[in-house]
């Protein structure tokens, strides 16, 4: 059986350290980091993301803001309203929820963004920045990825790394990333043939499609580092028991929620893999964590601070 790559422990280590920057530079600028994030619509998941970040940002000192626009906003009103944002000093971080209503186009929005204060990583800048492999704001989910592989001493160099996923949020970035550092990537999508067969040639394994359990063991090399970004609703009860057994948390998620969490991989994949992370608490502590060191350097780069 494998060991669980817990993301946790990581990210309370990355955000003690930023909180710890932030008190600094607040004795020496008599100012602290500020991130807003843009809501336009009623997603609930964006607006339990939105909320997790507003309460991390508090807890580190950082000002932070949520401005909420509904769905039927006009484009030329939100893009007014980005470019107020551009203009405010005390803002270092915009971040635009993801996803948008269908009536907006996201490259046109994330665009209107200020390269230097686009802490998400998504503009084309920040992406050609990675491309080029120059210091520049890395997407949060794919940063926190690597981090997580190298604190865990998880070799990328010269090993094969297969990303089932294509998004510009997670699979495209994290392709960059590891190949930045020396790792073969192969990214899988919908239209891959032979997925599986092409999976279980990975050492390293990430799963970002939103299928939940949609891994199982035949994608899985034994002892590959699995890395799974899936967050998925389980309500089934019996399917809950297939993949969790008598797991007293689960069993409660389903009672207080009516679901409990799941990835894109079968948790039983443990059995198989060196390493896999769990979700709850794999990589999500760590995307937020990186959205938090991303505001920090944006602050720290447009005051020439070191």
């Amino acid at each position: 059986m494998g060991l669980w790559l817990e993301g946790r422990t990581l990210a309370g280590k990355i955000r003690e350290d930023i909180r710890e920057q932030v008190e600094r530079y607040e004795e020496v600028t008599n100012r602290v980091p500020g991130l807003v994030g843009i809501l336009v619509g009623e997603n609930p998941a964006s607006k339990v993301y939105l909320r997790t970040k507003e309460k991390t940002s508090q807890k580190l000192g950082i000002h932070s803001e949520i401005l909420r626009f509904p769905a039927d906003i006009q484009k030329e009103s939100l893009q007014i309203e980005i470019e107020k944002l551009n203009q405010r000093e005390e803002v270092d971080g915009i971040l635009v929820q993801l996803p948008l209503p269908s009536a907006f186009d996201p490259y046109e929005i994330i665009t209107l963004i200020s390269p230097e204060k686009d802490v998400d990583g998504f503009h084309p800048f920040s992406l050609g920045t990675l491309l080029w492999n120059q210091p520049g704001f890395k997407a949060c989910t794919p940063l926190g990825i690597v981090e997580l592989l190298k604190d865990n001493g998880i070799t990328i160099a010269g090993k094969r790394v297969v990303i089932i996923g294509r998004s510009l949020i997670v699979g495209k970035p994290l392709a960059a990333m590891m190949t930045n550092e020396h790792g073969t990537v192969t990214i899988c999508h919908s239209k891959t043939e032979n997925l599986p067969q092409v999976a279980s040639e990975a050492d390293i394994l990430v799963a970002a499609m939103g299928k939940a359990a949609y891994v199982t063991a035949d994608f899985v090399k034994t002892g590959a580092a699995v890395i799974d970004v899936g967050m998925n609703q389980l309500k089934d009860k019996d399917k809950v028991k297939e993949f969790f057994g008598d797991d007293e948390k689960r069993e409660k998620d389903l009672q207080e929620k009516g679901y409990t969490l799941i990835g894109d991989v079968d948790p039983r994949v443990i059995d198989k893999a060196e390493h896999l992370t769990p979700v709850p608490g794999g990589v999500g502590p760590l995307t937020v964590a990186m959205l938090m060191r991303n505001t920090l350097e944006a602050f720290k780069r447009r005051r020439k601070l070191k």
